[in-house]
């Protein structure tokens, strides 16, 4: 018997041009000699001329059309009346496969829950990296209630009919443990790295730093999201114009006036999306990583997915906010800092700045990160799985 595996995901394959968690686990999954076929079922705001497409890497796409495009009604991926009768076609797709295939079910967000109850799946497995329910921005409002309401509701269900369940952090893993009442089938797999991908990548993209530029570069690659600290940022620019501050990735905030108001800083220099492919030539720029997450309950769940690629790469890292990235913090390799005071980042970043091409520094760095590739995080789960 072969495997199929289908991959709930929260929008299609190369929506933002970012590759997360999901991206890597459903390529790994299709690489393996006894899967059958993966499939990326997610919603889309546009509604689709046929059922599935084939993805260059061979995954089919299956996608779900969302109630309307705008935002505000992404809560109807949640609620089962307003998806349960556009998952037929795959239902029907699958029990054509199901006598002779082995059908697992991975939910990577909480959308389309009543689809873990509309198969005799061979196993449901949940891989949570987020605190869903919970305001990316840390701001609490009745919209933001009313989606926290639905979206709790709809991963409640999940976790009570998964047969594992995977976490990014402790934080998350105690969180579904206490809703569970039991730690059974619990695990917690942290984010990885492609390893050689970044530690073994020399070249650096052209025509981006300013002519003649020769300072520090402080970076911060993927989603501009609410979650970071723009505030922060922007007092440390006016405090240090002789440092560049890198931002690479697509702008995730709507137009968020703090975003804007940090760009018109003279040392703030912002890419906007790029090819993941060139993202290890952009992370050859920088000096130090920059992770400047907020206070917030939605972060205190987070494990960024760029530490370990930042330490792949030989860069030292600063964090904030991110408890679950506490316990790699070490001299030279990562600083953790609870606290959004300017001047403390700024003495953070000076004294790993001194540091940042000691050669021993950067052996310390990848060492740490080469223990943390994804493949055998990946290999890890499937066993379990």
């Amino acid at each position: 018997m072969k495997n199929i595996h289908i991959i709930v995901a929260t929008g299609e394959w190369e929506q933002d041009q970012l590759r997360y968690r999901r991206h890597r686990l459903a390529e790994f999954l299709q690489k393996q000699p006894e899967t059958k076929e993966v499939i990326w079922l997610c919603p889309t705001p546009n509604q689709p001329e046929k059922s599935y497409t084939t993805l260059t890497n061979g995954i089919k796409q299956w996608t779900i059309h969302d109630l309307f495009p705008q935002k505000v009604f992404r809560f109807a991926r949640y609620l089962d009346r307003f998806h349960k009768n556009k998952l037929q076609p795959l239902l029907s797709y699958l029990k054509q496969a199901q006598e002779q295939d082995t059908i697992h079910l991975w939910y990577t967000f909480p959308g389309f829950a009543s689809l873990s109850d509309l198969f005799p799946w061979n196993k449901v497995i949940y891989d949570c990296s987020d605190l869903w329910a919970s305001p990316i921005s840390g701001k609490n409002s009745i919209l933001s209630a009313f989606r926290q309401t639905i979206i709790s509701s709809a991963e409640n269900r999940i976790i009570h009919r998964a047969n594992v369940i995977f976490c990014t952090s402790d934080y998350l893993r105690m969180r579904i443990v206490d809703m569970l009442g039991s730690k059974e089938k619990v695990f917690t797999f942290e984010n990885g790295v492609e390893y050689d991908l970044f530690a073994n990548h020399q070249t650096k993209i052209k025509n981006i730093l300013p002519v003649n530029f020769d300072g520090t570069v402080l970076g911060f690659i993927g989603g501009i999201k609410p979650k970071l600290d723009f505030d922060l940022i922007q007092e440390v620019a006016q405090k240090k114009r002789e440092w560049l501050f890198l931002f690479v990735g697509p702008d995730g905030t709507n137009d968020h006036p703090k975003f804007k108001s940090l760009l018109n800083e003279r040392n703030i220099l912002w890419t906007g999306s790029v090819a993941p492919s060139e993202v290890p030539k952009y992370m050859n720029l920088i000096d130090i990583g920059m992770m400047p997450y907020k206070s917030s309950q939605y972060n205190q769940a987070v494990f960024p997915l760029k530490l370990f690629e930042f330490l792949a790469a030989g860069k030292s890292v600063v964090g904030l906010h991110l408890p679950s990235t506490k316990k790699y913090a070490a001299e030279s390799v990562y600083t953790h800092l609870d606290t959004n005071d300017s001047s403390q980042f700024i003495r953070a970043c000076e004294k790993l700045e001194s540091q940042k091409n000691h050669e021993n520094d950067v052996l310390m760095r990848k060492e740490l990160a080469k223990t943390k590739n994804w493949n055998e995080v990946f290999n890890n789960m499937l066993h379990l799985v």
